[in-house]
């Protein structure tokens, strides 16, 4: 990997000297489906042309390429020595003219990691299936460029493929296929794209099965829109394509963005791609998105899923005029895309499909995750420092997206909502097709919004932490609010107090027990401590919610009496919004060690049956098998993990028969069934010898339900084999793989671990199978002998694997399991005795010990506090 990053500095002196006019790239995909070689890896020719100007003839430079072999390098009609101008990264360019043309044939090499030109073969039916995924860097895998976000040109793509194939790249096809060796391929032509970055170049390949549909819309003025879409998966899939709510949801998105952009869809069809094997959710490819294909739901989900990839699909369409039409300079400014599609597409969520509650699930899972990368010791400002492409790659956090997006939902509290949106139009208009950095936005916004937009961007783009807000209140003697103030508290290195837009909502027990808001202030919060006088003599609360409706992005507190309130009452919120908002607080009351993991489990096995929106539901329920696994107190996880298990049996009990919270609690005790009648229970379900009214047991639920059972010695591999032959699909095999790590064997972990660290025959899909199999909760012992493997085998890791999966061994297998101080203490010899190692290697590492020690002062507080306990110590469950 060292050899194959890019530095800022160097990005910054290419852009200085080049400018590109354009990219005529040829591949050659006919050895697809060709056997595999017997050494080396699979490749396909890659013919590249380049032209592009010089500001200063005579100069040098270089074009990135990683390719196994490179035939011939033709620079102004000068032919290169190969061999000496590569180096496996990098084609050197000497005494450049100019103006010049170069030309690069090259043999690239399909992936099995998801990066570059991925290559997949359906076990289903044999089938090959092609994708690209590039970002940030790795277009230079499939043909040879100007590797960095600033250097744009128009493309031009010409594919080779087998014929009766699906081709698609970002422009539209031009006329049909023409045959090539006699009919047995096809060369595929699109048209020349718009000035675009490399790392959003595309091209999809295969056997797909393909819907079509338009979206037509009258612009103004009288003209019309007509865009032509596409969705399109494998062939095994093509039974459960629900490509009609995806088409509905792509025109509701359109609609929105083209009513609030005044920028009409600037990259001509919209094809939408779900593929296999993919590394990330989606990406923004103009006129050709890639999707992961678990959003091509093969069973029954909840709406939660529903509502996830709808506002997946806006996120990336958001990305058509953020990141693509006007994109940023460098990584630095990543926020200038990723913030802003993820915040216009939870607004085009909201405002413009069925899922009118998003803001509920932005509030309560995508800010959850920003919170965390908040805290960690790699915390970054929105505007981070990025130094080269290893950095890039790690910043793709919950601090660029969710942080950033909260940022823009205060800002649009804090300017105003039409004001920033003239300013995104102004943006748009002035800057397209170009880069940008945070400068030019915020030159825009000062013009809409009348506002120096300094100050505030310097708070909350320019620096990093996340604030802390606290009600105080004081009373008269009949019980009136005299004042009520929040305190403004920072933690972190650097720490910072911001200006916050918030409300303040008053809520108390109504005649029926419901916990209802009565009175409600916006404020502007500055400094220490700010005083809301709009709620002086108001009636005594019995909650006081500080940022009511999730305007701010804050961690919130409580007073005494509030929390009091939401221990024996949080179920009773009536408000949805400010439910969420308050679970997500006790969350991080005990991720921060100040609530007993035992007290927010009791919350949950209390109050999470009254859960109305289910993606809490699902949310709640991933927080609580947290605190059992990692923030309770060890003495009291076997308890824990069983008061887990009875309550999700009665939470699927009670729920309402084939609704979507059954099904969440039957995923939810299949992660946690732990004694013997309960796994009786899961293998009664799966044989049908069990039924639970209204529960429809389909593969993806048998999958879930056998995973637990492999994991607790009751599942043994012809078990397993056997489920595989039912669902002989690349689902299936990689549940199976996944099922096959996760039993309780010493030779297993062993096999497991030899798999992923040892060798690189995986692809990416099982790679991060094994490693979820490996790392089971109940076998710390089994997994304790590999924390000394793991510190020993990182270099090496990092060294010779590439960077996705060597990000996902680093992060997966860190022995976060082995919580105890010696853990501790052998990451910090580690990082003591490895300075000079790649930052973004030890950023990782830094941030798994964090967790650890976050997990370990949580056992302490649990250990030591009787919060919900009765007098005998025994939890109010």
């Amino acid at each position: 990997m060292p050899g194959e990053n890019l530095t800022r500095d160097e990005a910054r002196q290419r852009a200085r000297l080049v400018s590109v006019d354009g990219y005529e790239v040829a591949l050659d995909l006919r050895s697809a489906t060709a056997p595999p070689p017997n050494g080396g890896p699979r490749t396909f020719r890659s013919t590249t042309t380049i032209r592009f100007r010089c500001a200063e003839p005579g100069a040098d430079t270089f074009v990135d390429l990683v390719a196994p072999s490179v035939h011939s390098v033709t620079l102004n009609g000068r032919s290169l020595n190969a061999d000496t101008a590569f180096d496996g990264a990098r084609i050197a360019l000497g005494g450049l003219a100019a103006e010049n043309e170069l030309t690069v044939d090259a043999s690239c090499a399909y992936s099995r990691t998801g990066e570059g030109l991925h290559h997949f073969v359906d076990p289903e039916d044999g089938e090959v299936y092609l994708y690209t995924q590039y970002e940030p860097a790795d277009a230079r895998r499939v043909f040879a460029n100007f590797e960095q976000p600033d250097l744009k040109a128009p493309f031009d793509f010409t594919v080779t493929a087998p014929a009766g194939w699906t081709v698609l790249s970002n422009g539209a096809a031009l006329g049909e296929p023409r045959p090539l060796d006699d009919g047995a391929a096809a060369l595929h032509r699109f048209a020349r794209t718009r000035p675009v970055s490399t790392y959003i170049t595309a091209v999809v390949a295969g056997p797909y099965h393909y819907v079509t549909d338009t979206y037509k819309r009258k612009l103004p003025g009288g003209d019309k829109l007509e865009v032509p879409l596409g969705a399109l998966c494998r062939k095994g899939l093509a039974k459960h394509f629900d490509a009609d709510d995806i088409f509905t949801v792509t025109k509701q998105g359109l609609d929105f963005f083209h009513d609030h952009f005044d920028f009409p869809y600037p990259f001509g069809k919209y094809d939408q791609a779900f593929v296999p094997e993919y590394n990330i959710g989606a990406m923004e490819n103009p006129g050709c998105v890639t999707f992961r294909e678990e959003f091509v739901f093969r069973g029954k989900v909840t709406q939660a899923s529903y509502e996830g990839r709808a506002n997946v699909i806006l996120h990336e369409m958001a990305h058509m005029w953020f990141g693509d039409l006007v994109t940023m300079e460098w990584w630095d400014d990543l926020w200038l895309k990723e913030s802003f599609a993820d915040f216009m597409g939870a607004l085009a969520l909201v405002e413009s499909t069925r899922f009118s509650d998003g803001w509920i699930t932005f509030a309560n899972r995508r800010k959850a995750w920003a919170y965390r990368a908040d805290q960690l010791p790699s915390t970054h400002p929105v505007t981070a420092d990025i130094r080269d492409l290893e950095d890039a790659k790690l910043n793709f956090d919950g601090i660029t997206y969710a942080k950033g997006a909260s940022v823009l939902k205060q800002l649009v509290a804090y300017a105003g909502r039409e004001a920033f949106m003239e300013g995104a139009r102004r943006y748009f208009k002035r800057h397209a097709w170009g880069n940008t950095t945070l400068r030019d936005l915020l030159s825009v916004l000062e013009e809409t919004s009348g506002r120096d937009m300094g100050e505030w961007a310097g708070a909350w783009l320019g620096t990093a932490g996340v604030n802390t807000l606290t009600p105080q209140v004081t009373y008269d003697a009949e019980g009136r609010v005299t004042e009520l103030a929040v305190l403004q508290e920072a933690g972190g290195e650097q720490p910072v107090l911001r200006p916050h837009r918030v409300a303040v909502g008053l809520y108390r027990r109504d005649a029926d027990g419901a916990l209802v808001r009565y009175a409600r202030a916006e404020t502007d919060v500055t400094g220490a401590r700010s005083t809301v006088p709009e709620l002086a003599g108001s009636e005594r609360p019995d909650l006081v919610l500080v940022n009511d409706a999730d305007l701010t992005y804050c961690k919130v507190r409580f007073d005494e009496v509030s929390l009091a309130t939401l221990r024996d009452h949080l179920g009773e919120l009536a408000d949805p919004m400010a439910r969420a908002l308050c679970w997500s607080a006790m969350w991080n009351l005990t991720r921060d060690g100040l609530l007993p993991g035992r007290d927010f489990v009791s919350l949950v096995l209390r109050f999470a049956g009254r859960e109305t929106d289910i993606g809490v539901l699902q949310m709640l329920h991933a927080w609580v098998r947290t605190a059992v696994t990692h923030y309770v107190d060890p003495s009291w996880r076997e308890e824990g993990q069983q008061a887990l298990a009875e309550g999700a049996v009665s939470g699927l009990r009670q729920a309402e028969p084939g609704s979507g919270h059954q099904l969440a609690w039957a995923r939810f005790f299949a992660g946690v069934a732990v004694r013997e009648h309960d796994l009786r229970l899961l293998q009664g379900l799966l044989a049908g010898s069990a039924r639970i009214d209204g529960l429809d047991i389909d593969q993806e639920l048998r999958w879930s339900f056998l995973g637990t059972l492999a994991a607790e010695g009751v599942a043994d591999e012809q078990v397993i084999g056997a489920e595989l032959a039912r669902d002989d699909t690349a689902s299936g095999k990689r549940h199976q793989v996944r099922c096959l790590a996760s039993r309780p064997s010493a030779a297993v972990k062993d096999q497991a671990w030899a798999s992923v660290v040892a060798s690189d025959k995986l692809s990416n899909a099982l790679v991060e199978a094994t490693i979820s199999g490996f790392a089971q909760p109940g076998q710390r012992e089994l997994t304790a002998p590999y924390t000394e493997r793991y510190f020993a085998a990182l270099e090496e890791v990092w060294r010779t694997r590439s960077i996705e999966i060597a990000m996902a061994i680093v992060r997966g297998l860190y022995p976060s399991l082995q919580d105890d101080p010696a853990t501790l203490d052998a990451t910090d010899a580690w990082l003591a005795a490895h300075e000079d190692a790649a930052p973004a290697l030890r950023r990782l590492v830094l941030e798994s010990r964090d967790d650890l020690a976050r997990a370990l002062r949580a056992q302490e507080c649990d250990a030591g506090a009787t919060g919900l306990r009765a007098a005998d110590g025994v939890p109010r469950i």
